[in-house]
C-alpha cells in the first residue's frame, strides 16, 4: 500500500457500487479540483460486480498519493451494515473537512472544494457548507433543475432549521467539519440514509452554509442508487419501514441534543411520514389539516398533479405507468 504523505485539508470519502458508467466522470471531478491544498480520495467499492474495482486499480495506480481505495470482496450493505463511508472512510479520513459523494453523481465546478473550503475557514461557527445540483438522467439530459435546489438565493441556517428543512441537499455537495464524524453515534448507524443523520450531526455543531450554485450533477435513477432500491419490490413496506425508520431517527437525535431542537425534530420526523403518504396516495392522510403545511411545501406541480390523480384516477394511473417507464428507460 502507498505511504500517505502530508496530511490533507480535505478528505473525500465516496461510495460505489455498480458505477463503473459513471465512475471515471466522478474521479476525474475529484482530481479536476483546484486549490492550494492537498485532497485525499478515499473510495469504498462495496463489492461491484460491473468492473468498478478495475476502474478504482487502475486510477489508484496513477494516483498512488492522492486515491487510497477499499475493494470488497463481500458486499458490506447486504449484511445489513448501513451508512457505509461511516464505517470504512471516515475512520481513516485525515482531512480537517470532509466531502461526501455518491460515485454515480460528479462535480462540475472545479472550484467547488476551494469556495466550500474558504467559507468554512472564515466561518468557525460554520458546521457544513453545501450548494445546489442540476439533476440529470443518464444520457446527461437536464431533468429538473430545481430538485435539487432548495432555496433560492445563499443564506445560512440555524441548527433549527437544519433539523427542519423541507428540502433536500445532494449528498456530493456537502463539505463539513472532521469533528462532526470523529464520534458516530448509534442512530447514524441505523439510519436507511446516510445525509440526513450528518446534517443532524452537522447541527449540534454549528450553523449551515447553503450556497445557490450548481457545483455538482444529481443523476436521476441511477444504477445501484437507493432510489431505485426503493421502488423495487413491496413499495408500501419499504414507504412504511422508512418512516418508521427515520421518526427513531429524530427521537433519537432529539435524545442526542437534550431536547434543544425537539420541536424541530418532531416535525422533521412528521414531514417524512407525510412524503412517505405522498409517495403512497394516500389521500385521507395528504389532505389531512395535521399536515397541510407540509402539503403547502409541496410544488405547485406536485399539488396539482396530486388533486388531478384524486379526481381521475383511471387516467392518471395511466400517465403514471408512462411516466415510470419514461424513467426507467432514461436509468
Amino acid at each position: 500500500m502507498t505511504q500517505k504523505k502530508e496530511r490533507p485539508l480535505v478528505s473525500i470519502c465516496a461510495v460505489c457500487y455498480n458505477h463503473a458508467n459513471y465512475l471515471r466522470q466522478a474521479l476525474d471531478g475529484f482530481l479536476a479540483q483546484r486549490g492550494d491544498f492537498d485532497i485525499e480520495i478515499l473510495v469504498h467499492d462495496d463489492a461491484s460486480t460491473d468492473g468498478s474495482a478495475d476502474i478504482l486499480r487502475r486510477y489508484a495506480a496513477r494516483y498512488p498519493d492522492k486515491i487510497f481505495p477499499i475493494l470488497q470482496r463481500e458486499n458490506q450493505y447486504r449484511q445489513g451494515r448501513q451508512n457505509i463511508s461511516g464505517i470504512f472512510n471516515f475512520p481513516r479520513a485525515r482531512g480537517k473537512y470532509i466531502a461526501l459523494m455518491d460515485c454515480d453523481d460528479y462535480w462540475c465546478n472545479p472550484g467547488k472544494l476551494e469556495a466550500q473550503v474558504s467559507y468554512l475557514e472564515a466561518h468557525p461557527d460554520c458546521a457544513l457548507t453545501v450548494h445546489a445540483a442540476a439533476v440529470k438522467n443518464d444520457r446527461g439530459e437536464l431533468v429538473n433543475r430545481n430538485l435539487m435546489r432548495p432555496y433560492r438565493g445563499d443564506r445560512d441556517l440555524s441548527p433549527a432549521e437544519l433539523v427542519d428543512k423541507a428540502g433536500s441537499f445532494p449528498f456530493g455537495a456537502m463539505l463539513l467539519r472532521r469533528e462532526v464524524v470523529e464520534k458516530l453515534p448509534d442512530w447514524y448507524f441505523r439510519c436507511p440514509v446516510g445525509d440526513r443523520p450528518l446534517e443532524l450531526l452537522a447541527a449540534l455543531k454549528g450553523y449551515c452554509h447553503y450556497a445557490d450554485r450548481f457545483d455538482s450533477v444529481y443523476r436521476f435513477h441511477g444504477a445501484g442508487s437507493w432510489t431505485e432500491e426503493m421502488k423495487s419490490g413491496d413499495f408500501k413496506k419499504k414507504q412504511d419501514a422508512y418512516a418508521i425508520a427515520m421518526r427513531e431517527l429524530y427521537r433519537a437525535f432529539d435524545r442526542e441534543s437534550g431536547g434543544r431542537y425537539h420541536r424541530a425534530a418532531v416535525s422533521a420526523a412528521r414531514r417524512v411520514y407525510f412524503l412517505t403518504r405522498v409517495n403512497l396516495r394516500d389521500y385521507d392522510e395528504i389532505f389531512s389539516r395535521r399536515y397541510r403545511r407540509y402539503y403547502r411545501e409541496l410544488s405547485l406541480r406536485d399539488r396539482g398533479f396530486i388533486r388531478a390523480e384524486r379526481t381521475l384516477p383511471f387516467l392518471f394511473a395511466g400517465l403514471r405507468r408512462l411516466r415510470d417507464r419514461i424513467f426507467r428507460q432514461e436509468g
